[in-house]
């Protein structure tokens, strides 16, 4: 069962004179929840409609984890959107040990802040999604409410491939918990805003507008490993300390979790966005197990084409025209890769037939279209000539391929 539906974003608005919020929002496009049609009917009949599917919609949601839900053909405008998410956007402090260079005693020291999005409340209890990086490495961690009052937070599971985490707090003080939309439906054009705590706390919840720039998949560098994570790009300011929190659409849905800008000299208006549809399967496998669980090989890989002509000719034995694929430098013992008899300097060039040029295709290949307790054939070259190998993946902990 679908644990987290996907919220479809409304239709833009057309322009009103006299309001240049209106007016910004309908200069550009929106994002289209399927055709449009007009229904000429009674009344009653509208309302008893409306009525049951608000009602299902509203069953769905309690079970869900973090839900989207589906939403009406309302006008709206950026100022109301903002108010409905605004409260459910909070700051995350990332708090770790630091020895006094005098008292040569370790102390509590804020390292870090960013934010972070309140996505459920059940009970006595808080969730809230935010980026692994804003909490990596803490000892602690603390959430910082919209009435400025600083709780407690429990790392419920985080990620750092895909750059996710989730936090849990106690419910008092949360007054607020965001919708989060499909980010598929979204459209180059439509307006946006970021939310979240630019610079550190002084500027909690600050806003700033934008428009969806462009959906694309960016190489990231990540503690867990090189990948390539999807994102919306947004010209909307995304700062330091934004990370972790709210991008939203003009209906007042989360369509993305901010996580990172580009800042070079010269560079403006480059921000990215992780898209919920792409959040909403993190944070299930995060709130239901605290991990997530990928399949791995147990090698250490070099792309081969960071080698040189000599290294590539005379160490693996490659012929001159493979200048692609994973070489492996190291096999970890008792690892499937062990078990299946793969080399140091054996080198990966395709997994079930579908080529593989880099460290990155293969970890993308494993993670996205293989699972744990999958036999995989592997193409590679060993001291020059192409074999193939089958290998029964295992689970590990770590993003390790």
């Amino acid at each position: 069962m679908d644990m987290m539906p996907f919220e479809p974003t409304p239709t833009p608005q057309p322009k009103r004179r006299g309001r240049f919020v209106s007016w910004l929002a309908a200069s550009v496009a929106g994002a289209v929840i399927g055709s449009a049609a007009t229904w000429y009917v009674a009344p009653k009949w509208i309302y008893g409609e409306t009525h049951s599917q608000t009602e299902a919609a509203e069953t769905t949601a309690k079970s869900e984890v973090l839900p989207l839900q589906p939403t009406a053909n309302v006008k709206t405008n950026m100022i109301d959107a903002i108010n409905k998410v605004a409260d459910a956007v909070v700051g995350v402090v990332n708090i770790q040990k630091q020895v006094d260079f005098f008292s040569d005693q370790a102390q509590d020291t804020e390292a870090g802040t960013g934010s972070g999005v309140i996505f459920k409340k059940e009970g006595n209890v808080a969730y809230i999604v935010t980026n692994n990086h804003v909490i990596e490495g803490a000892n602690k961690v603390e959430v910082a409410l919209p009435n400025g009052k600083k709780v407690k937070a429990d790392i419920v599971g985080a990620d750092a491939l895909t750059d996710l985490a989730v936090l849990k707090i106690p419910a008092n003080g949360v007054t607020k918990v965001a919708s989060f939309g499909d980010s598929s439906k979204v459209k180059i054009g439509e307006p946006v805003a970021a939310i979240g705590n630019p610079l550190g706390l002084d500027l909690s919840r600050t806003v700033t507008e934008g428009i969806v720039s462009g959906k694309r998949t960016m190489p990231v560098s990540t503690s867990a490993g090189d990948w390539e994570i999807d994102v919306i790009q947004t010209d909307a300011a995304i700062n330091p300390g934004n990370s972790g929190g709210a991008l939203i659409n003009s209906a007042g849905q989360v369509i993305g979790i901010n996580s990172m800008k580009i800042a070079e000299t010269g560079v403006e208006g480059l921000g990215f966005a992780i898209p919920s549809e792409n959040v909403k399967p993190i944070v299930e496998q995060l709130m239901k197990d605290g991990k997530i669980k990928r399949p791995y090989l147990g090698v250490q890989l070099v792309d081969v084409a960071d080698l040189s002509d000599e290294v590539r000719a005379d160490e693996l034995k490659l012929p001159s025209n493979v200048t692609y694929g994973a070489a492996i430098t190291s096999v970890e013992p008792f690892s499937p890769a062990a078990d299946a008899g793969l080399k140091s300097k054996d080198v990966i060039v395709a997994i079930n037939g579908d080529k593989i040029d880099s460290v990155s295709a293969l970890r993308k290949y494993l993670y996205t279209k293989t699972s744990v307790g999958d036999r995989i054939k592997l193409t590679i070259y060993r001291d020059g000539f192409e074999t193939t190998v089958s290998v029964t993946l295992k689970a590990r902990d770590s993003s390790q391929s």
